[in-house]
């Protein structure tokens, strides 16, 4: 059984000297990252579609068991609104080759104007995509999570093209007020998006928001626990990124998790030895 887990980039500069070796060359991080999470989220590429030679990097610095969920940019999901994007596409999809296997699922993120209205739309693009990636969509608006009809639409949306559904669970978040500037930053800039757990395909994947407070990032955590350690029961390759605010714990954490979901499953594979820098604890 394999659990994959990461954070929301490979790089901080408050994890050099603590995560990550300091002075590290930028072409080197992502390989020292590595050995401390088996995955990351490919935010970078939501703002522009990387240069081959940069993508080529990525792949020297990662096994080919590695997973980067890399983003759809922006040009394709929120400005062309999926539509006529099929050269900006064949463009993306160019440039990421060189990751193989590590790309194996690529991360479809919608804005919240995206409405039931649009779901033809969005069926239409994930039917011209080809079969050489799994892909993994994010929703935002409300009516997905409160209407009932509108969650049976996407998901047999999502079904009949073998895609996942990506929850972005920010009730951790949002339990009780802000208490630091990074928090009160994302109290106006993350979406309030409840907790959905149910699993479409064989690779789930979660994005979970915590506090800057690590006992309650990790108290908010507890039901994910116990629904990622059910997925690996039922055969399911499940990814998970932790986030908080500042980010400044997110490596320990995301070792933490996989910790905590390996007391009860001891099968779970083991997560690579970290290059050693500091003790890697959260206490």
């Amino acid at each position: 059984m394999r659990l994959h887990v990461g954070c929301a980039m490979w790089s901080l500069t408050s994890w050099q000297g603590r995560f990550l070796p300091h002075p590290l060359p930028p072409g080197e991080r992502l390989r020292s990252y590595a050995t401390l999470c088996n995955a990351v989220e490919g935010n970078t590429t939501f703002y522009a579609t990387p240069a081959r030679g940069t993508v080529e990097s990525w792949a020297r610095q990662t096994g080919p068991d590695f997973r980067l969920v890399v983003k759809l940019p922006r040009t394709i999901t929120h400005e062309g609104h999926l539509t006529g994007v099929d050269e900006e596409v064949r463009s993306f999809l160019e440039a990421i080759e060189p990751l193989g296997p590590r790309a194996q699922t690529l991360w479809i993120q919608l804005p919240g104007s995206f409405a039931p209205a649009d779901l033809g739309t969005l069926a239409g693009f994930l039917h011209r995509l080809p079969r050489s990636h799994r892909y993994a969509v994010e929703v935002r608006h409300r009516a997905f999570f409160d209407d009932a009809r509108s969650v049976r639409l996407l998901e047999g949306v999502l079904a009949r093209a073998g895609a996942e559904w990506v929850p972005f669970d920010t009730t951790t978040l949002f339990r009780s007020p802000p208490t630091s500037d990074a928090e009160r930053e994302a109290w106006s800039k993350k979406p309030r998006m409840p907790r959905r757990s149910v699993a479409l395909t064989d690779r789930p994947i979660v994005r979970y928001l915590g506090r800057d407070d690590t006992a309650s990032t990790i108290e908010g955590w507890r039901d994910w626990i116990g629904t990622v350690a059910e997925w690996l029961r039922e055969g399911r390759s499940p990814t998970v990124f932790v986030h908080t605010p500042d980010n400044a714990e997110a490596p320990a954490l995301a070792r933490r998790f996989h910790d905590d979901v390996r007391a009860l499953l001891p099968g779970v594979e083991p997560l690579p030895e970290p290059v050693p820098v500091e003790p890697l604890t959260l206490f």
